[in-house]
């Protein structure tokens, strides 16, 4: 895939000729507009016929989907044009138009970014360099086209794929929703680069924009064939090989190794930038060139592109600006990040559900804390695993596993009093559940945020899953390496709930509910390339297979 850049410097030079022409002119007479949707702004003199919209739009259904959109964005200035003053483009005109073309230029490759026939128009003006002249019929249809494109454009690159197709990809995280009609008119109602500075996207979907340029020129001006090493090899500080100058040269070029060495010995400077590449790619950061790093490393830069454009399509669903305090949970990342006033606060590891017990990607509001829990043996685990265990041994197996058997009423009732052997998962007619104490299986504290996936974040006696590099153990529910200090971060607010206090609840044995002051949104997503904190370009393993579904869906192929 060969991704070029290119300034359109000859529709640049034709805005600024036309702007130039426009000055000195009389001033524009002001006219009332409906300001109860639009800014009050200054109307372009010229207006369409509304006669003209609606044939435009009768003879043109490619955009049938944004025509009432369109009628109202131009019933509400009046009728009065948007992109061309007099003779020529407006300033936001060429923005809009170099926009569309980057974005195709970047590898975003949909129909929807340049329509041919608006393409034709303004490649004829400009190849011409002449004004446009009163009563041209291309006039109203080049104004009537750069409007519906404009729709078209919006909806595809800021809106993305529908709500439905998320869904059938497994996200359920809400949309956000754009009002495309005060949108465009507060754009080309802004001068300089508003079209980028107002794009209603993620800060990380601009952060990952700029990471595909690079990757894009990387691509369009390198060849490398693949590093091999020996089955089993491995190259740590102080050892001499040939393959380790190919590896610095790799290193090079994609930013990890300040400077130019072709020599053939792993310095310190190469053990500093393999952790910092390993940082990048999720790997265990030890300083050791071995299999898993070089695949890395060859992974092919049309394959990182693809990943990014991927990632970019979900963070076109996510909010613009997310609230001020919020939990992130990214599963390809193993990592729970937790924000605090607009900033990142701290992170920690996390274990997710394993492939086939898949964590739901969604979001809720985290509402309670509750220490000491019980566990509630969930339908699936207790059709696999807990009642078999029953019909073995009954009571010794709850013994064991330190749990206990209640009805509907919450009363304990003796194992012996039960024929586990007509009941399977779907049948038996009472919870198991796992006393609280360090056994338990959530450890000594949980965090709910009510949801239909049974899904929450619970401590674990499991510490030493922590410590490992991939961590999808789970059945589904996200166990925090830190979890103490997420109780202290959730209760900060309440002078009542000192670091003591905490620890006496973790360790009571008795189950409390505590109800959070103000609820705090969890979001539980799924992104393989993202930029971190630092600035740093990251990719993670498509755990699940997600990434390899929306490539098919974008691409037509895995």
């Amino acid at each position: 895939m060969n991704i070029r850049f290119y300034t359109p410097l000859v529709l640049l030079a034709f805005i600024i000729f036309a702007a130039c022409q426009q000055q000195g002119k009389a001033r524009r007479k002001m006219k009332v507009r409906d300001t109860t949707h639009y800014t009050k702004q200054e109307y372009i003199d010229q207006s369409l016929d509304s006669n003209y919209i609606n044939s435009f739009l009768a003879s043109n259904h490619s955009f049938d989907s944004y025509d009432e959109y369109i009628r109202n964005f131009y019933r509400k200035r009046d009728f009065h044009y948007a992109w061309i003053d007099k003779d020529s483009l407006t300033e936001q005109a060429g923005n809009f138009i170099n926009m569309m073309k980057n974005d195709a230029s970047y590898g975003i490759k949909d129909s929807s970014l340049m329509n041919p026939e608006l393409q034709q128009l303004i490649d004829t003006l400009l190849i011409s360099d002449v004004k446009l002249k009163r009563g041209d019929t291309s006039i109203p249809r080049l104004e009537m086209l750069l409007t519906a494109q404009f729709f078209a454009y919006g909806n595809r690159v800021w809106g993305g794929l529908t709500a439905d197709s998320a869904k059938d990809l497994e996200w359920f995280i809400p949309r956000k929703k754009i009002d495309m009609e005060s949108l465009l008119d507060s754009m080309i109602n802004k001068k300089s680069n508003a079209f980028e500075a107002d794009e209603p996207v993620n800060r990380q979907y601009k952060l990952l924009r700029e990471q595909l340029k690079k990757l894009a020129n990387l691509e369009a001006s390198t060849k490398w064939d693949s590093i091999r090493i020996a089955q089993k090899a491995t190259y740590k500080k102080g050892d001499s090989a040939a393959v380790i100058a190919v590896i610095k040269s790799r290193l090079e070029a994609f930013g990890d190794l300040p400077g130019k060495d072709s020599s053939t010995r792993f310095n310190m400077a190469l053990d500093s930038a393999v952790r910092y590449f390993q940082s990048r790619m999720g790997l265990k950061e030890d300083g050791i060139i071995k299999q898993s790093v070089v695949d890395a490393l060859n992974t092919p830069l049309e394959a990182r592109i693809r990943q990014v454009l991927v990632n970019m399509e979900r963070l076109r669903w996510v909010p613009v600006e997310p609230p001020a305090s919020y939990i992130l949970v990214n599963i390809p990342e193993f990592k729970m990040h937790v924000y605090d006033s607009g900033k990142l606060a701290w992170s920690c590891n996390v274990v997710v559900g394993k492939p086939g017990a898949n964590t739901v990607i969604f979001s809720k509001d985290l509402r309670y804390v509750v220490f000491s829990p019980y566990w509630n043996v969930p339908p699936g685990i207790l059709a696999k695993e807990v009642l078999p265990g029953l019909k073995r041994s009954g009571g010794g197996y709850l013994a064991r596993q330190n749990m206990e058997i209640v009805g509907a009423s919450g009363k304990v009732i003796p194992a012996g009093s039960i024929n586990f052997s007509k009941y399977s998962g779907g049948n038996f007619p009472y919870i198991v559940r796992q006393r609280p104490g360090g056994r338990n299986s959530l450890g000594k504290v949980k965090f709910l945020f009510p949801n239909e996936y049974n899904i929450y974040l619970h401590d674990t006696p499991a510490r030493y899953l922590f410590g490992e590099n991939k961590r999808s153990f789970s059945h589904g529910c996200i166990r925090v390496a830190e979890p103490k200090h997420l109780a202290q971060w959730l209760l900060r607010h309440d002078t009542t709930w000192t670091e003591q206090k905490i620890d006496d609840a973790m360790n009571a044995g008795k189950e409390k509910f505590v109800t959070l002051k103000e609820k705090v949104p969890v979001y539980i997503g799924y992104f393989t390339a993202f930029v971190d904190s630092q600035g740093k370009m990251n990719f993670r393993d498509d755990v699940y297979g997600h990434d390899a579904r929306l490539a098919t869906t974008l691409f037509g192929t895995k």
